[in-house]
Formats: C-alpha cells, structure tokens, sequence
C-alpha cells in the first residue's frame, strides 16, 4: 500500500480518493493471477505519456514472464502499445502483443480503472507470446478449480464489479433469500437469448434456474458442475458457495452452443476424409488390378517389369490411403507408413531364397497425408532399388530405415549393407531416381543424399514437417 503511494504521489497527479481506488485493488491481483495462470499488472499514468507499473502478481501455479520486479519501472508506449491505448482512449484493449521491460514478447490485454470518466490506471494480463494456447480476450472461469473461482469472485464483488465484464461467462449472485442480487451483462444477454423477457436481477432465483440439481450431484463444499441443453443452446451451469456475509452463492454458466458444434462437424468430417481415403484406395487398387492383369499377358519380359513397378508404386499410394482410412483424420503416423511399404517392397521385389532384414529404426509422429504419400513413393523407390541391385551375388543383407524427426525439417535415411556403386556416375535419367528427386525436391522441400561405397550405400531426405503454411492464427 505505502509502495503504491509513494509511487502515484511521485510519478502521477492522482488525487488521494483516486490513490485510495488503486490501492483497493491490489487485494484481486493475486486471485486473477491464480486463476488466468498470467502476470497481473497495475499501471497508472506517468508523466510524457509513459506508465508506472504500481502494483504486480505474478501465478504461482505456472512460470512467470518475470525473473525480478517490475514495480516501480516505466512502461514506454511504444513497447506495450494495449497500455497506452487504453489510457488514450478510455477503453479495454484485447490481445496486443508488447514487449517486457525484461525484453520478452507477451500478449496484453488491458481493462482501464475509472474514477468516473477520468482513467486513473489500468489492469494489465500477460502471457507469452510463444504459448501454443489460444489467449482468450476475457478471464476464464471454465477451467479452473471450485476454489479459484470462489476465491475470485468474493474478491471481484467487494468494490471491483467492474471486474465481472471481464470473465468470458455469465456471472449471477444469489443472496440468502434466493434473490439475484447481482449479475454481469453477459448473463443479462444469455438469458435473453434464451427467451426470458425480465431483466434477471431481483428475481428469484428459482424463478430462472437452468437445472435441476440432485443430491448427489453436489459435493460437500456445495459445488456443482453440470452441462445442460436448453432449446439449441448447450450450457455449462456451475454453483460456487460463497457463504460471504450478503452471499449465500454463485452461478456461473458458460455457452457451449458453438463448440458442441464443432464437435459434431469434426465427426461429420472425420466419416467425410474416411470415406475419401477408402475410395481413393479402392480405386488405386483396381487400377493395379489391371496392371496385374495386364503383366500376366505380356510375354516381354521388360514390359512385365516395368508394369510391375509401375503396379507396386499405386500400391504404395494405396497402402497410405488405407492407413489414412483407418484413422478418419488427415495425419498418420510416419512409423505405419514405412512398415506397410517395407512389407509390400519386400514381397514383391526380394529375390527367391535370399534373405533379407528391413530395420526400422528412429522417431515416430504424425505426418499429414500429403507427406506421407510422398514418403511411401520415396520409401517404395529406395526399398526396390536396394532389393534389386544392392545384392546381386549375397544371400542375405540388412537395409535400415532411420527415422529422425526435428522441429522444422525431419529426416529418413535408407541404408543397406550391399556392394555399393559409383554414386558420381549414377545416371539421373532413370525413372525411379527421377521420381524420388522431383518428390524430395517439389513435395516435400528437402535434399536429397546420395553416399555409396563398398561397404554400402546411404541415402537420405529431409522434409518440413509442415508443408502448407498457416495463414493465420486466431
């Protein structure tokens, strides 16, 4: 308290009454920083346009953006841009990204503290910029613990309403006579989308309650959870016990509508890509069916290899689509891939009495069809060559498949024990060679590697991870 004082007295031109509102709400930091799991900030307006940050909580549940203090450091606008929007204009300012006195990229978002229409300061909520979280322009009451959200909310109420526009959910106070004694306007706006026509504060709260709660749906601490459809709008009703001198409890609802129906359009589109990947798959292989027919009727013998090539490489395509069947969504794991490649490789191009042993070694994650399609031709390309040319006296040989995988690019190398060749002299116009560089080079975005000596030959392709790119991030 004497902090922010001295503070205020020294850097802003807040009056006593205005000191005494911000010193009033250093008892919600901690409990907002506890619940968002974010750094809370007080800051008051400086002189030249600048801010002083008066007052801070850092969670204590997860790492904080800061290793030491920042009260009593200037905030320059041109680094935290939400902070002096929000004094210039007089309102919250959601999801702008800022830059710590401590050189770390956060995302702010900024509510201005008011002493009637005059901004004498401004609550500030960090997180960092590189989370892979969605950072949500309200505070989250959803997915937090009975006791976070009480603690909260006993805080919230006592002289800091202004708080409760800030949480993403409808909001509702129930005193000890069952009335409403308080609600946010988002609970106003719930209820009159659910087609109540009076204003939900003062009423009973009988009169309007959603569900309907059974004795063992409420735990010793009377808190329940439970989600309900009322017409199309799928809701989440919590009751927190407050037991505070005017309140008896909370209630707490969150509209679901919107993510229940993403729910049912991701199955939609999972039975959808299943169903895609399984004609595709039907199709490539009534297509090798033909070829195989076809191969039979020759009486070429190279008409008969190329048609079987040519037939093992649909299959491979095939083999993925199956895969990609199986799991309904558009990623597979690499590790499936190559396993049925190797097994098809391997049936139809080993000779007759030779042995050979296919390794798979390495990391195994999920790669989009795209990729893995274009690693199954690959994978089919280096297997064959390897089984028709790699041991043309041996009676057994080794062939390793090496997975590595990297945060941007990830690698296979295809390794066997054979005899080798000269890898200068290998003629480019050779059509599997030909294919596995065009896949390397266009599909995936990598280089290829070719290593060859007498003990054996190497070769290795890098691909992103991702090949389309985000457009963007909400």
């Amino acid at each position: 308290m004497e902090i922010i004082e001295q503070l205020c007295k020294q850097y802003t031109d807040l009056t006593d009454e205005e000191i005494a509102i911000i010193q009033g709400m250093t008892a919600v930091l901690q409990p907002l920083a506890n619940l968002e799991d974010a750094d809370i900030f007080v800051d008051c307006p400086a002189s030249d346009g600048d801010a002083i940050v008066v007052a801070e909580a850092k969670p204590e549940s997860v790492p904080s953006s800061y290793k030491k203090t920042v009260v009593g450091l200037l905030a320059k606008p041109e680094n935290e841009p939400a902070v002096a929007r929000t004094f210039r204009l007089g309102v919250a300012t959601k999801q702008m990204k800022a830059v710590t006195q401590e050189r770390t990229h956060v995302i702010q978002s900024v509510e201005p503290i008011k002493n009637g229409d005059r901004v004498i300061g401004v609550l500030i909520r960090e997180k960092r910029a590189d989370e892979q979280r969605t950072v949500s322009e309200r505070l989250h009451f959803s997915e937090q613990s009975y006791e976070r959200i009480a603690n909260a909310i006993t805080h919230m109420v006592e002289g800091n309403n202004w708080l409760t526009e800030c949480i993403d959910e409808a909001l509702m106070m129930i005193d000890y006579n069952g009335v409403v004694s308080f609600c946010n306007s988002l609970a106003r706006e719930l209820y009159a989308n659910l087609g109540f026509v009076e204003d939900v504060l003062g009423q009973k709260y009988e009169n309007i309650r959603l569900i309907d709660v059974a004795p063992d749906q409420e735990d010793a601490d009377g808190y329940t959870s439970v989600e309900t459809l009322v017409g199309q709008h799928s809701l989440v009703v919590k009751r927190i016990q407050i037991d505070s001198d005017d309140t008896d409890f909370a209630v707490v609802v969150r509209d679901i509508t919107f993510l229940r129906e993403q729910e049912k359009q991701l199955i939609l589109k999972s039975v959808a890509i299943k169903e895609m990947h399984h004609r595709v798959k039907n199709n490539l292989q009534t297509i090798a069916s033909l070829l195989r027919l076809q191969c039979r009727r020759s009486d070429n013998e190279e008409t008969r290899l190329v048609l079987g090539e040519s037939m093992n490489r649909i299959l491979s395509i095939a083999a993925t689509h199956e895969l990609l069947a199986r799991s309904g969504v558009d990623l597979i794991k690499i590790g499936e891939v190559i396993m049925n490649i190797k097994s098809n490789a391997v049936r139809y191009f080993a000779r007759p009495h030779f042995s050979v042993n296919v390794l798979l070694e390495g990391d195994d994650f999920e790669v989009d069809s795209d990729i893995a399609t274009s690693v199954a031709l690959i994978i089919n390309e280096l297997l064959q060559n390897s089984l028709k040319y790699a041991f043309p006296k041996a009676d057994e040989g080794n062939i390793r498949i090496v997975v590595t995988g990297g945060e941007l690019y990830s690698r296979i190398s295809v390794i066997d024990d054979g005899c080798g060749f000269d890898a200068a002299g290998i003629r480019t116009d050779r059509l599997g060679l030909s294919i596995v560089q065009t896949l390397v080079k266009d599909k995936l975005r990598g280089k290829l590697v070719i290593e060859s000596d007498q003990s054996g030959t190497r070769v290795s392709f890098d691909f992103k991870n991702q090949i389309m790119e985000p457009t963007g991030v909400t």
